[in-house]
């Protein structure tokens, strides 16, 4: 089987800050995600949930183990996996269109190219140069393309020339999310993104994005502390977590995957499904045995009831007491 996402014996430590030691954050963890999967993840404060993604998205490389994307090994940024986390990243020179457009001229025009273009609207032929200059004609085509995803993300075309600090902070976040969709990327990890949206902006932005993943095909690894939204986006859901309990009884150092799961019902879901007995059982028990620092579990009482989960089914025995 070949995943789109495969992450073996992945050990992350941090020196800690008097130098008298390390921090386990992810302690052995090993994931496999196919293509074209949402896996929505989740977890307690503290637990690596970011540090996991940066590990995909190649902005961190871990202490052990490998991370492989497309059977390749992870070892720098790649435009083929995009990221849009909580705190937006925006130009703020740029105006909204430019900064949804940014990317797609970057990746189509050359550095020569766009000084020209720049050197002729200095000298007043911009309108020439659009039309006749390759650099101008992309540039163009990437400003409709932008005008277009304004749309998709609620925005109003009239936003298009203004710049971030005219935005409110939802506006912002959804400018960030066109700028990263824009780009098509194989993979997209989005860490708490729509955590700055009020609940209407949000529901339609689960919408608008389960839209996108169904009609491009792209693996989505989606963090959020919101479990009802997590289950209703996620064909799989993966909870990781710090507390557990070693085989000797002592207190686990770094998190492992302790929930690992498929989704029921397919997409598209009604918002009734949130809930569903499924999704408001499933939401209490993820609270009381995941979230809550006062009930760890041992290692043979993780739910690994996902095709992929690791180790398989017929080695978890095995592993729990080898551990």
């Amino acid at each position: 089987m070949s995943y789109a996402i495969d992450m073996s014996n992945i050990v992350v430590e941090y020196p800690m800050k008097d130098g008298a030691g390390v921090i386990r954050v992810l302690n052995n963890v090993d994931l496999k995600i196919r293509k074209g999967e949402f896996v929505s993840l989740v977890g307690p404060t503290g637990c690596g949930k970011s540090t996991l993604i940066n590990l995909i998205l190649g902005f961190e490389r871990p202490t052990s183990g490998t991370v492989r994307v497309d059977e390749a090994p992870v070892e720098y940024v790649d435009r083929d996996r995009g990221i849009v986390y909580q705190k937006y990243s925006l130009f703020p020179h740029l105006t909204v269109e430019d900064n949804i457009a940014f990317g797609i001229q970057l990746e189509r025009t050359i550095l020569p190219e766009r000084l020209l273009l720049q050197a002729c609207r200095a000298t007043g032929l911009g309108r020439l140069a659009t039309r006749f200059l390759r650099a101008g004609r992309i540039e163009k085509a990437a400003r409709e393309t932008a005008i277009e995803y304004l749309a998709h993300v609620g925005l109003d075309p009239r936003d298009a020339k203004k710049h971030p600090y005219e935005l409110s902070g939802g506006m912002r976040q959804r400018v960030a999310i066109a700028q990263a969709l824009v780009m098509r990327p194989k993979i997209l990890l989005m860490d708490e993104a729509f955590g700055a949206l009020d609940e209407r902006t949000r529901e339609r932005m689960q919408v608008f994005l389960l839209n996108r993943w169904q009609e491009d095909g792209t693996t989505i690894v989606f963090i959020s502390h919101h479990l009802e939204e997590a289950l209703f986006l996620g064909t799989r859901f993966i909870a990781l977590s710090q507390y557990y309990y070693e085989a000797d009884g002592s207190d686990g150092v770094g998190s492992k995957i302790v929930e690992d799961l498929e989704v029921p019902g397919g997409h598209p879901k009604p918002f009734s499904f949130k809930s569903s007995p499924w999704c408001v059982s499933t939401v209490e028990r993820i609270r009381d045995r995941v979230l809550d620092v006062r009930h760890r579990r041992t290692r043979d009482e993780f739910n690994l009831a996902h095709r992929d989960a690791w180790p398989p089914k017929g080695a978890r025995e095995e592993a729990v007491h080898v551990g």
